[in-house]
């Protein structure tokens, strides 16, 4: 425990160091990410699939907030879904822009969790994101997630209807437009996922911020307790199968995810925990307060010291 404690805090010290530097290179990496998984699940439009194509774009992104990143992604994924089908890309970027009001409009500050959680869904561990977020940030990070869970579907359909969206109908163009919306809106697994992810967001907020000993522990344990849940519900209402091993996996992982995070974000020691109490004109105040697990790293210094051989002269006028 103690050499992992000084892990966590050695590499506290880098990043406060260095972060200058570190900070462009995660916002490239994240770019590479979203522009990757793009273009090996789309690909469409080969002119973006060219790796200077990727790697221009991943510069600039490093350069940019995490906002802007999510746009260009947004603007690369319509790019491609256009070289499928004019419809298909109206219908998507309209979609994005209402995604977009909802966003900006109710929770802007996590824009890359609209980006984050497609890629988690798509490396099949979807169930690490209600989570993390509930660990981190609020109940109304729901908003971008769900936005995020929405454009995954998004690319789903149009991966998998690529063929029928490219060939030529004689059906009314209305009606296509609405069998399109209709089949990205009334998805029944999207639904059920949002809920879940919601869920899962809900609970784990509520209860890591109780003052009860091991909160965020039993916050993760619940968490995952309730997308289980909701899953079990949304097989049982709207006949969403999913996989029961598959899912059991993804929630394990998530939760062991979930406890590397606690070590590295939120690690103390209930051992000794003290109350203090003390009051003012107005108020009694009764205060619970837990100590951080920290390790105070020691720094040694070496000072080389070197003896020169004195003459037979010097000894002499010394005598």
């Amino acid at each position: 425990m103690t050499s992992l404690l000084l892990f966590k805090e050695y590499l506290k010290g880098f990043y406060n160091k260095y972060s200058f530097g570190i900070q462009p290179v995660i916002r490239f990496l994240f770019a590479l990410a979203v522009f990757s998984a793009l273009n090996i699940n789309l690909g469409y439009m080969t002119r973006l699939t060219n790796p200077l194509v990727v790697l221009i774009l991943c510069l600039v992104s490093a350069v940019l907030p995490y906002g802007a990143i999510v746009f260009l992604g947004g603007c690369v994924m319509v790019a491609h879904v256009y070289a499928v089908s004019v419809e298909m890309a109206i219908i998507s970027l309209i979609l994005i822009l209402v995604v977009a009001v909802l966003y900006f409009g109710f929770k802007p500050g996590d824009s890359y969790l609209m980006a984050l959680t497609p890629l988690a869904f798509l490396i099949r561990m979807p169930y690490a994101i209600p989570l993390l977020v509930g660990l981190g940030s609020g109940v109304a990070s729901v908003i971008p997630v769900s936005c995020g869970i929405f454009l995954y579907y998004l690319l789903i359909y149009v991966k998998q209807n690529a063929s029928t969206l490219t060939s030529e109908t004689t059906a009314d163009l209305v009606q296509r437009y609405v069998q399109i919306i209709q089949s990205i809106l009334f998805n029944q697994t999207m639904i059920v996922m949002i809920a879940a992810c919601a869920v899962g967001i809900i609970v784990v907020y509520l209860i890591r911020r109780l003052s009860m000993d091991y909160a965020w522990i039993v916050a993760i344990v619940a968490g995952s307790v309730a997308e289980l849940l909701v899953m079990f519900v949304g097989d049982f209402v709207f006949d969403v199968s999913v996989a029961p091993g598959e899912l059991i996996i993804g929630l394990l992982l998530a939760a062991i995810i979930g406890m590397v995070y606690n070590f590295f974000i939120f690690s103390v020691d209930y051992t000794r925990t003290e109350h203090v109490q003390f009051e003012d004109d107005d108020y009694y105040y009764y205060v619970k307060a837990v100590p951080k697990m920290t390790v105070s790293t020691t720094q040694v210094r070496v000072q080389k010291i070197s003896a020169r051989k004195r003459s037979a002269k010097e000894r002499n006028a010394e005598q």
